[in-house]
């Protein structure tokens, strides 16, 4: 190493006289004038001290022991000290005072020139030793400040982690109790609708038997618009629940946004401005286009209660496409090319606590008696049902915004299915003399449909379970038609249906459902000589629809 000796021998040749004798080794030395100048040295590197005790003495030794005590924790300084000629007694009694110095060395005259070189020597590889543990501790120092920056940047990335985990486990959580709502919702649905068929089946039936002057007759059509209005709850609840029987075709959601804005702007009033940005290029989607519509009136229409004092809504179009899978509060958007429908208002906005919510079926912050809570779960189902997605963004005073994310379909313009009641005509009984076998495992739905079914003049056969139906199939009896509800304990409707046309092939099928069990029995896919309905049906459209299919037409 090249740290010097520093010498502080200011009396006499003695400095020269050291310096001389250690440069004939190649040590190299510091002469240092004065104590101050001593100590000022101290703070670079240096290999050991070289002092007179004469010079000691006389500068007082206070200054170099607190220098010497301030030294870190890795350094002991060697200190060679040349005691005072002929005074080796008086050397001996200051030892005391010499060891406040530390890692001290007297050397007593006469002092030999190879003695003075050697301890010098011994000195400086102690001092290399010195060094050698400094780069040592700093070269562990270094480690340590790396690895406790590599410990902080990954308890970073595993709080980023565990943060990303929680808000995984959390939209999970959130789909789960949705997907178990959903469930519980159709559930409670397909009874209503079982039972609403029976009410409103016949009232029907009743209304049609009364004369047009019988006073009962008010009562009546009262009871039916309850029923009706309460088949529409239902069909909230089963659009939630992604079991509503849908009738999707090809989408061109520009136009269809274009169509809207009229009955939008009446909706949301002069105080609010509704404005159109529509992708040019925009791809076509496979949706229910009643259901689209529906949707947008009803966000225009939440839009417009929180603008209570006007505001600006923006329908927004555009072509998305998805890599990877994307996740939030309302689940998982799957990999895939969409057609985007953004609605976003300038309104109130939502707290943290009811955006959390607002898929949540019956969940409203209206008034009681303003707002069912199903206007955003029917979005939400119809919208996971058509293989897409729905999701809000919303902050309190910052507004909200709802997207709606429907897939991409190359299929052409689809045309809209007839409605039921432009099907429904009258019907002659006279001509009805065909074999229709009904299967319903609810007695009162089934002796509904048998009545008025035999009330056209048809042959009813009746079956309340698979196994009776797949008997009747399998006998001699003539069969023109099956009318089948889809859910059926132990067998589905449609697989009984599937049965029936490999023991009678060219059989026609009509189901009835209280919800889509499958997506198979969507409109858009049943086959020839099959159609569906569903409930609760109306006694004439059930009649119409028997007739239809019965003269060939499954349109």
């Amino acid at each position: 190493m090249d740290a010097p000796f520093l010498l502080f021998a200011p009396h006499g040749r003695d400095a020269e006289v050291i310096r001389l004798v250690l440069h004939e080794v190649g040590l190299i030395t510091e002469t240092c004038a004065d104590l101050p100048a001593l100590c000022d040295s101290l703070t670079k590197d240096i290999a050991a001290l070289i002092l007179s005790e004469g010079a000691l003495l006389r500068s007082g030794m206070e200054p170099l022991v607190a220098c010497l005590d301030a030294q870190p924790p890795w350094s002991d300084l060697p200190v060679l000290v040349i005691t005072a000629r002929g005074n080796r007694s008086a050397s001996k009694a200051r030892w005391s005072q010499f060891q406040r110095l530390g890692n001290v060395t007297l050397l007593d005259p006469p002092l030999h020139a190879e003695a003075l070189q050697s301890a010098a020597q011994s000195a400086l590889r102690a001092r290399q030793r010195q060094y050698r543990t400094r780069a040592l501790l700093t070269d562990i120092e270094r480690a340590n400040d790396e690895l406790e920056g590599r410990v902080a940047e990954r308890t970073q990335s595993l709080k980023a982690e565990m943060r990303e985990r929680r808000k995984a486990e959390e939209a999970l959580q959130q789909a789960q109790k949705m997907e178990a709502v959903g469930q519980l919702t159709g559930g409670i649905a397909h009874d209503f609708n079982n039972l609403l068929q029976v009410m409103l089946g016949n009232l029907h039936m009743l209304q049609g038997a009364l004369s047009a002057e019988e006073p009962l007759l008010r009562h009546v059509a009262m009871a039916i618009t309850a029923g009706d209005r309460a088949a529409a709850l239902t069909r909230h609840l089963l659009a939630f629940a992604r079991r509503q029987p849908l009738a999707p075709r090809s989408l061109d959601l520009n136009a269809l946004a274009i169509a809207m804005t009229g009955l939008i702007q009446q909706s949301v009033g002069d105080s609010v401005r509704v404005e159109t940005v529509l992708a040019d290029g925009l791809w076509r989607t496979w949706a229910d286009a009643n259901q689209v519509e529906s949707a947008m009136l009803n966000l225009a229409i939440n839009a417009r209660d929180a603008m209570p004092d006007g505001g600006l809504l923006r329908v927004e179009t555009s072509n998305t496409v998805l890599d990877e899978t994307v996740s939030d509060a309302q689940g998982d958007i799957l990999p895939g090319r969409y057609v985007l429908l953004r609605i976003t208002d300038t309104g109130s906005g939502m707290p943290p606590d009811v955006l959390e919510r607002a898929f949540e079926p019956f969940f409203t912050t209206k008034p009681i008696g303003q707002g069912t809570g199903l206007g955003l779960s029917q979005l939400y189902g119809f919208a996971r049902q058509s293989g897409g997605h729905a999701a809000i963004r919303s902050q309190p005073g910052q507004g909200t915004t709802v997207s709606l994310y429907l897939p991409q379909h190359d299929g052409a313009e689809g045309a809209d299915a007839p409605s039921a009641a432009a099907e429904a005509e009258a019907q002659d009984p006279s001509r009805n003399d065909e074999t229709i076998l009904v299967v319903e495992d609810e007695a009162l739905v089934l002796m509904l449909w048998v009545e008025a079914l035999e009330g056209q003049g048809y042959h009813v056969l009746q079956a309340a379970e698979p196994e009776a139906a797949i008997a009747i199939l399998e006998s001699d009896a003539a069969i023109d038609l099956l009318v089948t509800d889809v859910g059926l304990p132990g067998m589905t409707g449609r697989d009984l249906a599937a049965l029936a046309r490999s023991l009678r092939p060219g059989l026609r099928v009509l189901f009835v459902t209280g919800y889509a069990h499958y997506a198979a029995l969507e409109a858009d896919s049943l086959g020839a000589g099959t159609r569906m309905l569903s409930k609760p049906v109306g006694v004439d459209t059930l009649q119409s629809t028997v007739r239809n299919l019965l003269d060939g037409d499954s349109a």
